[in-house]
C-alpha cells in the first residue's frame, strides 16, 4: 500500500494562501560563459608574433625604406602566405578546438554519405509553473488531465480548474460541497467538450464544459470513491475504492452496462487501449488486469482475459504503446518501483526495469519510440526513456515533492505534471513532431488517357 491514502469521509479544509493557476516568475541565472568580453584569454594568443608586433613590425613604418612595386607585392604576398596580416595582439575567445580525424580518409569515403539524424534538444527546466494550491497528495487518485480542445483540467481539493492552453485563461468549473467531496477523478471525454468528475462520494457528475452546465450524475455503480475513470467512445469507464469497475453508457437512463470483478482493493489505475478492445486496470492489491470488450456481459461480471501478479506494490501507472497496440507499459508504487512492458495478447511480461523510485504516471511519446515515468522520493523526477533500450535520455527535476499526475498536450509535445508540492509545471520533453512526409508521386500510367480495348 502506497502512502498518501485520503479517507473516503474526511473532510479537508485547507486555507488558500494564493490563488490557482498563477504563474510562477523565478529568476534564472544565465548560463553563459566568460560574459566580460574584455579580458583576453592567454591560452589564445600567440605570444612570439606579439613580441614581433611590439619591437620590429613597426620598424618598416617608422624608417620607410624605398622599394620597388614588385617588392612590395612579394612582400604582401609572403605575410598572407605565413599569415602575417594580423591586426590584433590580445584574443579574446579560445582557439577552436584541432579536429581529429578518427576515421581514415580512406574509408570515410567508401562508406554511405547518408545525413546523420541530429540529436534532439531536451529542455532541463520546465518552461511554465503555475501554482495548484489545496491539490490533494494522494497517490490513488487522478486529478490532472489534458483535452483534445487544448483545455487542461486540474482538480484541486472540491473545485475543478480548467486552463485553457491557447490563452492562458484560468476559469472555474464547479466547487462540489464538502459532504460530496472532495474531487477524486477527472477525465475529458474524446470531444473535447464534455468531462467527468468522479467524487469522494461515489458519484460522477458529467459536464458541458462549452455551457458550463452540468449535464447529469452517475449514481448506484459504487459505493466508495471514484479515484479512476476512462472513456471508450460514449462508454465511461469508472473505478472505484470499492474494487469494482463499472461500464457506463452515458446515452442511456441506466446507465451500468458492465461489470469488471477481479480486483480486491482500489482500483486506482484504468485505460482503454486506443482500439478500443481491452482495458488494462491496476489496483492497491497490486494487481494488473487485462480485460477484452468482445466478452463484456450486462449480465453478470465479465472475466478477466490476463491477471498479472508481477508487481509488488499498487499498479497506479498505465500507458497504451502509440505504435503497437498489444503492448502495455505499467509502473508500481514504492515497494515495487519497476516499469514493467507486457504483451496483452499473450499476457507475457516482455521487459521489467527497476526505476529506483515509486512510479507515479506514465506517458509514451507519440512521435518517438520514448517514455515518460514520474516518480516520488528521492528526486522526485521525470524521466524519459529510450525504448526499447531503456535507456534514460533525460532526468527533469524542479519538483520538490513527489509527481503524481501527469498529462500529455494533444499535438503531443508538452507534458504537464502536478505534484505533491502543490504546482504544475508544463515540460517541452517530446519536441515538435516531425513534418509529415510528402506523399510519393505516383508514375502516370502510359497511355492512361487511352480508352483500354477490351
Amino acid at each position: 500500500m502506497d502512502a498518501g491514502s485520503l479517507s473516503s469521509s474526511a473532510p479537508i479544509i485547507k486555507t488558500r494562501s494564493r490563488y490557482p493557476l498563477q504563474e510562477q516568475f523565478i529568476q534564472r541565472k544565465s548560463s553563459k560563459e566568460n560574459l566580460d568580453r574584455f579580458i583576453p584569454n592567454r591560452s589564445a594568443m600567440d605570444f612570439d608574433y606579439a613580441h614581433y608586433m611590439l619591437t620590429e613590425g613597426n620598424k618598416g613604418k617608422e624608417n620607410p625604406v624605398v622599394s620597388s612595386p614588385s617588392r612590395d607585392a612579394y612582400r604582401k604576398q609572403l605575410a598572407e602566405s605565413l599569415n602575417m596580416n594580423r591586426t590584433r595582439i590580445l584574443a579574446f575567445k579560445n582557439k577552436p578546438p584541432v579536429p581529429v580525424d578518427l576515421i581514415p580518409h580512406e574509408i570515410s569515403i567508401s562508406q554511405d554519405n547518408k545525413p546523420a539524424k541530429p540529436r534532439r534538444f531536451i529542455p532541463q527546466t520546465s518552461e511554465r509553473t503555475l501554482d495548484a494550491p489545496d491539490l490533494v497528495d494522494d497517490y490513488y487518485l487522478n486529478l490532472l488531465d489534458w483535452g483534445s480542445g487544448n483545455v487542461l483540467a486540474i482538480a484541486l481539493g472540491s473545485t475543478v480548474y480548467l486552463w485553457d492552453a491557447t490563452n492562458g485563461s484560468t476559469s472555474e468549473l464547479v466547487t462540489v460541497d464538502d459532504e460530496n467531496g472532495p474531487v477524486t477523478s477527472v477525465s475529458w471525454a474524446p470531444d473535447g467538450r464534455h468531462i467527468a468528475v468522479g467524487l469522494n462520494n461515489s458519484d460522477v457528475q458529467l459536464w458541458d464544459t462549452t455551457s458550463n452546465r452540468q449535464l447529469r450524475t452517475l449514481r448506484g455503480g459504487h459505493r466508495q470513491r471514484v479515484g479512476s475513470l476512462a472513456w471508450n467512445n460514449h462508454i465511461l469507464t469508472t473505478g472505484g475504492m470499492d474494487s469494482r469497475i463499472v461500464n457506463n453508457d452515458v446515452r442511456i437512463r441506466s446507465h451500468v452496462v458492465e461489470t469488471y470483478r477481479g480486483h480486491e482493493q482500489e482500483v486506482c489505475g484504468l485505460k482503454w487501449s486506443a482500439s478500443g478492445s481491452q482495458l488494462a486496470s491496476g489496483g492497491n492489491d497490486n494487481l494488473l488486469y487485462i480485460w477484452d470488450r468482445a466478452t463484456a456481459s450486462s449480465n453478470s461480471s465479465t472475466q478477466w482475459l490476463h491477471r498479472l501478479e508481477d508487481h509488488t506494490s499498487a499498479v497506479k501507472a498505465l500507458a497504451w504503446c502509440p505504435f503497437q497496440g498489444n503492448l502495455l507499459a505499467s509502473g508500481g508504487g514504492s515497494g515495487d518501483r519497476c516499469i514493467k512492458f507486457w504483451n496483452t495478447h499473450t499476457g507475457a511480461c516482455l521487459n521489467s526495469v527497476d526505476t529506483g523510485s515509486q512510479v507515479c504516471s506514465l506517458l509514451w511519446n507519440k512521435n518517438e519510440r520514448e517514455l515518460l515515468s514520474s516518480h516520488g522520493f528521492t528526486q522526485n523526477q521525470l524521466t524519459l526513456w529510450k525504448y526499447p533500450s531503456m535507456v534514460k535520455m533525460a532526468e527533469l527535476t524542479g519538483h520538490t515533492s513527489r509527481v503524481l499526475f501527469m498529462a500529455q498536450s494533444p499535438d503531443g509535445c508538452t507534458v504537464a505534471s502536478a505534484a505533491a508540492d502543490e504546482t504544475l509545471r508544463f515540460w517541452n520533453v517530446f519536441g515538435a513532431p516531425e513534418a509529415a512526409k510528402a506523399a510519393p508521386k505516383v508514375r502516370a500510367e502510359p497511355f492512361s488517357h487511352v480508352n483500354r480495348i477490351r
